[in-house]
């Protein structure tokens, strides 16, 4: 049953709700989505506007998020499994994400009584193939996605991300990547902003250590195909170690690198166990270690860090938020010598192969960050859209809003002809 916080006003339409799906066992896609319904659900347009969370502690995530007066204008749905499922499963959950797929179908029918969608991520599509099947049901929801981050690897274009009726995208660049990959058109996009940057309004920078060194950000990937981690990591982690009046490091990977000990990456087939963490740099005082808070995810550390070092995420342009040093490690590609780089962000700084050939670069990380600026300023207007002054989430929930009338006038002239 979906709960109120509060005493709902009027629905003077009738209409089905607009659900706005956190299905993600980690918290990393929140904040890309939350503001957004915040916002939706403050509208005076008759549309009621649903949380269907998976998880308490993701229900406490986007409330962290929104206002009150947010809050108490959403209606909430858990969308738990049953505790006795849900343990059976946990083990298999750990090396493929089975409860996302679990939950959408033990709610299906729940779902399916809504007029609209609205997901981070591509695997709420599995309803809309499902319910395809059936004959006589010919009404279902409209699928629309707000993208969790704007990169530049195939992932970002998934074919499967073309069956979404709509997508709220940050800027003109992911608009240009569908096209171009041939998996979209131009009527399926509204560009919004980077509804993330939005909880960076008002915030300063923080400080993590007691010293002026320069902080360095190390954001490897879970990708055991792609990220630095599984090879390099070790090495960066000691070259700090051993420079402790020179530099500081925050590790703060992605958040789904120490969510499992065993990864596999389908895209590229391959399967690594996880390298620990040498116990010995949880206490060094120029290093902290952060694998698990929500800091991983509410741009804490990409906003204060005074120079970046990562591989294939996408969080980098988070980081790009306020121009700064990159460095990138390449561990996989095989494009020939002098080749452009295999994506475009990695055209925001320098690109090398592994630590060895990283770490004599960091000591000019402040003419790095001037050399560079241009071309990460240039990237990030293509990539995050600022030319209304609005908060993205605002952008973000007038073009949904007009969509779901849009829908609603459809429907209604369509049962009058």
């Amino acid at each position: 049953m979906i709960t109120k916080s509060h005493q709902k006003r009027p629905d003077s339409t009738g209409s089905a709700p607009v659900v706005f799906l956190f299905n993600h066992d980690a918290g990393h896609q929140v904040a890309h989505l939350a503001g957004i319904a915040g916002a939706f659900a403050l509208q005076e347009n008759g549309l009621r506007a649903v949380i269907a969370f998976c998880s308490e502690a993701t229900k406490k995530e986007v409330e962290k998020l929104l206002s009150f007066a947010q809050i108490a204008a959403l209606e909430w749905q858990s969308l738990a499994l049953p505790k006795p499922l849900e343990v059976l499963t946990r083990g298999l959950n750990k090396l493929v994400p089975v409860h996302r797929l679990m939950r959408l179908y033990y709610h299906s029918r729940l779902l399916r009584q809504c007029s609209a969608i609205i997901s981070t991520e591509r695997t709420c599509l599995t309803l809309k193939r499902h319910w395809s099947r059936f004959r006589g049901h010919d009404r279902r929801p409209a699928f629309i996605c707000v993208p969790h981050g704007s990169g530049d690897r195939s992932v970002s274009v998934h074919p499967a991300l073309g069956q979404f009726d709509l997508l709220l995208i940050s800027g003109q660049k992911v608009q240009d990547q569908f096209i171009d990959a041939g998996i979209a058109t131009a009527d399926q996009f509204r560009i919004i902003g980077y509804a993330k940057f939005d909880i960076l309004r008002g915030r300063v920078p923080e400080v993590f250590f007691d010293n002026d060194n320069p902080t360095f950000l190390y954001n490897p990937h879970f990708d055991p195909h792609l990220s630095s981690w599984f090879d390099h990591g070790a090495d960066i982690l000691e070259y700090f170690y051993q420079n402790p009046d020179r530099y500081n490091l925050i590790f703060a990977p992605h958040v789904m690198l120490f969510y499992k000990k065993v990864h596999i990456s389908p895209e590229y087939r391959v399967t690594r166990k996880r390298p620990d963490i040498d116990p010995k740099y949880w206490n060094a005082p120029n290093i902290v270690i952060d694998v698990d808070s929500a800091r991983l995810f509410d741009m804490s550390y990409t906003f204060s860090a005074d120079a970046y070092i990562g591989d294939v995420s996408s969080q980098v342009y988070e980081f790009l938020y306020r121009p700064r040093a990159c460095f990138f490690i390449d561990t996989h590609s095989k494009v020939a010598p002098n080749a452009p780089p295999e994506y475009d962000f990695w055209n925001n700084g320098p690109v090398v192969r592994n630590a060895q050939e990283l770490l004599p670069l960091l000591a000019d990380y402040a003419a790095i960050a001037v050399q560079y600026r241009d071309a990460q300023e240039r990237r990030m207007a293509y990539t995050a859209d600022q030319s209304d002054p609005r908060p993205a989430s605002e952008r973000g929930a007038e073009a949904l809003c007009i969509y779901v009338e849009s829908l609603k006038s459809a429907v209604s002239d369509g049962a009058t002809a």
